[in-house]
């Protein structure tokens, strides 16, 4: 289901063809999970780069100095949005894939912990940040990513996915952050 703020973007025929283009793989990776999967949208030029322009006429012109991409599939969405707003990009990885002095925000995940880590000096206080990633979930990974961003001084301004599972009520935990997505699970 296409999702939207207003209604112009409702309408907008790039969404309903980026939601076309999401394969929803049953069972994966594991039995009762609908996957919903990016690669397909990636196959085609048009939507990704349709997906990109969206996120891009939305923080154009908003003094956003940091977009910080999510590992792994905040990595594909982030880079051309920062480079098209003129923001540095940051990775936000898993432990210990980073060189160097990192600081580090571990969350609770539905069995067990995880962890993202940046690099020490990524961020500069005062920075005005988006966090970028596929899609939201239970919120935690977006929670963390925010955290870790706020600790070393930016300012989390929005939060931007391609996807939202609703059902899995993750935009609850943002704690009233701004949340924008393009589309809804099906």
């Amino acid at each position: 289901m296409a999702c939207g703020e207003d209604k112009e973007q409702k309408q907008d025929p790039r969404i309903e063809g980026i939601a076309a283009s999401i394969r929803v793989v049953p069972d994966f990776p594991k039995k009762g999970i609908m996957f919903q999967d990016i690669t397909t949208l990636l196959l085609d030029p048009k939507t990704f780069k349709n997906t990109v322009d969206l996120f891009v006429e939305r923080y154009l012109g908003k003094d956003i100095s940091v977009v910080a991409g999510i590992e792994a599939r905040g990595f594909i969405f982030g880079p051309p949005i920062a480079l098209a707003i003129g923001a540095k990009f940051i990775p936000l990885r898993k432990p210990r894939k980073l060189p160097g002095e990192v600081i580090s925000e571990k969350y609770v995940l539905e069995y067990g912990t995880d962890c993202l880590e940046m690099h020490v000096g990524a961020v500069q206080p005062g920075d005005r940040a988006l966090v970028v990633d596929d899609l939201i979930a239970t919120g935690g990974t977006l929670c963390a990513a925010m955290n870790l961003l706020e600790r070393a001084g930016a300012e989390v301004v929005e939060c931007a996915c391609v996807i939202e599972l609703p059902e899995l009520k993750g935009r609850e935990k943002l704690n009233g952050k701004p949340l924008y997505i393009l589309v809804e699970s099906r």
